[in-house]
C-alpha cells in the first residue's frame, strides 16, 4: 500500500502544475503591426479590404508587455496609437490582477507608432502622475522641447529618464534591460533595440531597423544569445509598395532575413519571431506565406499570445 501511495505521489508531482512556474516573468505580444495599424488609413485594396470586412483580422501597432509576477509591476514597451486597445487587452488578459497603468514605459524612436501613445497619459484622457518613460538622449531632447509632449513632462504626467546606448537597467533582481541604437531613419531620434532577460528567458525585441548590413553588430549572433527575438518584418519582399522607392523605406525584408539565417540550424530559426508588420505584408492576410516561411523554420509573433 506504502509503495502505491509513493508511486502515486510521484505522478502527482509530474502531472500537477509547478506552483513557483506561475511567478517568473513573461511578455505578451500586444500588437504586431507597422506604425498605421492593420486595416490602414485610406487602404481598400486586397490587403485590408478583408480586415475592413472581418473585425477579428485587425491588428495592434507593434508593443510588448513585460510582466513581474513577483512585483506584480509590468512594463510597457512601445507608447502607440493603439494604447487604449493594448492596455484594455493587455488587463483581459491577466484577469485585472495588475495596476491599470505600467510601471514604466520603453519608447525606442520618434515615429508615431511608437511614442504617440504617450498624449493619452495627459489631462484630457488619464492624467497621470510620474509615469517613467525611459528613452535615448536625442528622444529625450525630443520630448522636452517640443509640444504637446512638454506638456506632459511640466504637468507631472511622465518622467523622461533618459538611457545611453550600451546601457543596462535593473527592473528587479530577476529583470535586466540592455538598451543599443540601431541604424534607421532618425529624423528626430534615434532607434532603441532592447535585451530583455529575466532570468529563465532572454528577449530581442528590433521592431525597427533599417537593413542588417548597416549594423555594427551580428544579427545571427544575438539572436544566438537569446530565446525569443522579436525581428522587424515589416515588408515580406522586394516590389511590396507599387510605385514607391522601397529604399526610402528601408527595412530588412523578411526574405532576406531568412537568407541571412539560411545556414544556421533549426534551433536559432525558431528563435526569430517576425514583428511589425505592414498592411501590405501578405502575412497578416495570406495562410501559404504564413505557412511558407513556419516551414523554414521561423515564427511569426502573434498578437495576445505569451511568451
Amino acid at each position: 500500500m506504502l509503495k502505491i501511495t509513493f508511486k502515486f505521489i510521484l505522478v502527482l508531482l509530474f502531472i500537477l502544475p509547478n506552483p513557483l512556474s506561475g511567478q517568473d516573468p513573461y511578455i505578451i505580444v500586444l500588437g504586431i503591426t507597422q506604425d498605421g495599424g492593420y486595416p490602414h488609413m485610406g487602404c481598400t485594396k486586397e490587403c485590408c479590404k478583408m480586415a475592413w470586412e472581418n473585425p477579428s483580422m485587425r491588428r495592434n501597432v507593434v508593443s510588448l508587455a513585460l510582466v513581474d509576477p513577483v512585483s506584480q509591476q509590468w512594463y510597457l514597451f512601445e507608447a502607440t496609437p493603439d494604447i487604449k486597445e493594448q492596455l484594455h487587452m493587455f488587463h483581459q488578459l491577466t484577469a485585472d490582477e495588475y495596476n491599470y497603468l505600467p510601471r514604466a514605459v520603453f519608447v525606442s524612436h520618434a515615429h508615431i507608432g511608437h511614442y504617440t501613445g504617450l498624449m493619452q497619459f495627459g489631462r484630457e484622457v488619464m492624467n497621470t502622475s510620474g509615469i517613467t518613460v525611459y528613452v535615448l538622449p536625442r528622444m529625450n531632447y525630443f520630448i522636452n522641447n517640443n509640444g504637446p509632449w512638454d506638456q506632459l513632462v511640466r504637468l507631472g504626467n511622465i518622467v523622461t529618464v533618459e538611457i545611453p546606448d550600451g546601457s543596462e537597467i535593473a527592473l528587479s533582481e530577476k529583470i535586466n534591460i540592455k538598451v543599443f541604437t540601431v541604424p534607421h531613419r532618425d529624423e528626430y531620434s534615434e532607434t532603441a533595440g532592447y535585451k530583455i532577460s529575466t532570468g529563465i528567458k532572454g528577449y530581442l525585441f528590433i521592431p525597427d531597423i533599417d537593413k542588417w548590413e548597416k549594423w555594427d553588430k551580428n544579427i545571427n549572433e544575438m539572436v544566438k544569445s537569446v530565446d525569443i527575438a522579436f525581428l522587424d518584418g515589416t515588408f515580406y519582399s522586394e516590389g511590396e509598395l507599387q510605385g514607391r522607392n522601397m529604399e526610402n523605406i528601408p527595412h530588412p525584408f523578411i526574405t532576406e532575413t531568412m537568407n541571412y539565417f539560411a545556414s544556421e540550424d533549426s534551433k536559432t530559426k525558431k528563435k526569430i519571431h517576425f514583428i511589425h508588420f505592414n498592411h501590405s505584408n501578405p502575412v497578416l492576410f495570406k495562410e501559404e506565406v504564413r505557412e511558407f516561411i513556419r516551414s523554414e523554420g521561423f515564427e511569426l509573433s502573434e498578437q495576445g499570445k505569451k511568451y
